[in-house]
Order: C-alpha cells, then structure tokens, then sequence
C-alpha cells in the first residue's frame, strides 16, 4: 500500500479556480506507470505531473511524466508551469532554468521571480507544421465541431501544428462563435483516430485594444479530456502556425498574450513568444504563473487480480 501526496495547482492565472488545474506529484520515484495512471484517473483533472529526481549523471535534473485520466502523454503545458511553480517555491529557486526530460526530449523550464510575481516559462519542442488537411478531412473536422466552411478565417488553413504535441489548428471567424461550440465529442474522437491527432484548438482574434491577440479552445475527447480549460500545447503550437503564416511580424523574436477557459469559467492568460529564424519559427516558449489550490492524498494498493485501485484518503 502506498500513500501519494497531490498537490492541485491552477496555472495560468493568479486566482484558486480559474486557469487550467493540474495536479502534481512532487516526487514520484517510487511509483510505476500503472500507478501514475491511477492517480491521475482519480485526481480527474486535465493532466496530472509526476517528478521524478534525475539519476547521477543523467545529463537533466529531472524527468517529469504527464498523465491524463486516460492516457500518458508527452508533454503538458500548463501542468509544466503548475508543477515548476510549486517546485520552485518548495526549494527556493526564485530565478534559473531546470533542465527537464518529457517525452518530448529534453527542454529547459525557466523560473524568474520579480518581487512576488513568479513566472515559468517553457521552452516547447522541435515546430513542426503540416499540410492543410484535404477538404474531405477538413469537413469531417468541422461538422464534428459544429463549425462550417463559413465560420473559417479567411486565408488560414486547418492543419497540424506540432511544438512537441501536434494540435489541429482550426482558425475561425468571431469569439461569439467560438464561445458558442458544443462539439459532438463522440464523433471529434473519432476524428482523432481517423486523423491520428488527439487534440483541437479553435481560435479566433480578439479586436483592436484587447491586450490578448487571440482566444481559443482547446478539445481533446480521445485521450478523455472534452476541453482543456487553458493550454500551453495549443497556444503553443498556435504560435508556431500563426508566425508561419504570416499573422505575426517577421521579426526574430516577437511575443503576444493568448487568452483561453472563458466558455468554461475558468479563464485564463498565457505568454507566448517565438523566435524566427531565416523566415520560419523555429522555437517556442509559453509562460505564465500558478496558485496552489489545494492538495490530496491518494493511496494505491493492488487487488487479489493484479489491478491498481485508488482511493482518496484526505
């Protein structure tokens, strides 16, 4: 029997309840995957991090695994910033740069502290971008959204952009619209298998004067998450299409602020910045901040036919 402590952190934003949740594991080394995965089953949030100290000489400080309620996957933004923010507190690292193994490769996370503003960034993976999808997947896409044609941005393509965990980039016209969705979540996670992408991001530009250049939404049915409140892996990626597409300046480096989680009450705001090299982005990084919103234990213990059961315990 095993006893795990969980920490429930909100990143992306400063107030308990808002942003996207993760829940955090701050040392996991005792743990096996079929663990991990009971745990983030029963926490029951987006993603749950689970932080494993590095081997003597590994060549990182740490590996950090992301699992959701239903699957591992290789990289979580926002559950990124939530477990490096509390990490950092727990060990008085108010500025320098962690380096981290994820399944995306290893990437460096950097903490800086101005008086009591604490902010994460990450550095994501290799761009990568796809061609546009061909009309016949296209409309698969969009009906399983309740998007048509019509609602398209102009100019834009709906393809796969890739920043270590690709997305399918779905650029539409109006923020009413986008707050209005109701995805067939059934059917957009068949899409998934058919496409062999497993998350969405629909966005659209906010107007003139609005501090965030875009909103968006993020749905993920097949690895059992209907919608991430606020994601570093879509505004991340989105980032990556936007500059290789010409909506951001051709400047080697350039930031702006993508706003996300309002349809579900739970808004919040991450810092996106890309750098450009030879007419192409070339690397992405996202930050922003966390609050701690409180903490779990969950103990583990295996059944008479070999299975993990988890249970709460506080």
């Amino acid at each position: 029997m095993k006893q795990v402590p969980v920490l429930l952190v909100d990143a992306f934003t400063t107030t308990p309840g808002k942003g996207n949740r993760a829940g955090v594991v701050l040392d996991a080394s005792g743990l096996t995957e079929p663990e991990m995965q009971a745990v983030a089953a029963l926490v029951g949030v987006s993603e749950t991090a689970f932080m494993i100290p590095a081997p003597d000489g590994a060549g990182y400080e740490l590996e950090v695994r992301y699992f959701t309620p239903a699957a591992e996957v290789p990289i979580c933004g926002h559950a990124t910033i939530a477990s490096h923010f509390v990490r950092s507190r727990r060990i008085g690292l108010d500025n320098g740069t962690v380096t981290v193994k994820t399944g995306a490769g290893v990437l460096p996370v950097d903490i800086v502290t101005e008086g009591k503003n604490r902010k994460i960034i990450m550095t994501q993976g290799r761009v990568s971008l796809s061609p546009p999808y061909g009309e016949e997947d296209r409309e698969l896409i969009l009906s399983a959204l309740g998007l048509s044609e019509r609602d398209l941005a102009e100019g834009l393509p709906v393809t796969e952009a890739s920043t270590g965990h690709s997305k399918v980039m779905v650029p539409i016209r109006s923020v009413e619209t986008l707050d209005a969705l109701e995805p067939n979540m059934d059917v957009l996670a068949g899409v998934s298998k058919r496409i062999g992408c497993n998350g969405f991001f629909v966005f659209a530009f906010n107007g003139e004067g609005d501090p965030c250049l875009t909103s968006g939404r993020m749905f993920a049915p097949a690895i059992g998450v209907d919608e991430d409140p606020v994601t570093g892996n879509g505004n991340g990626p989105c980032g990556a299409y936007l500059s290789s597409h010409g909506v951001l300046p051709d400047v080697p480096l350039h930031a702006y602020l993508g706003r996300q989680g309002v349809a579900m009450g739970k808004e919040g705001v991450i810092e996106v910045t890309v750098q450009r090299k030879d007419g192409a982005p070339v690397l992405i990084q996202v930050g922003g901040t966390a609050v701690e919103a409180g903490a779990m234990t969950v103990e583990l213990q295996m059944d008479d036919s070999g299975h993990i059961l988890a249970r709460a315990v506080s």
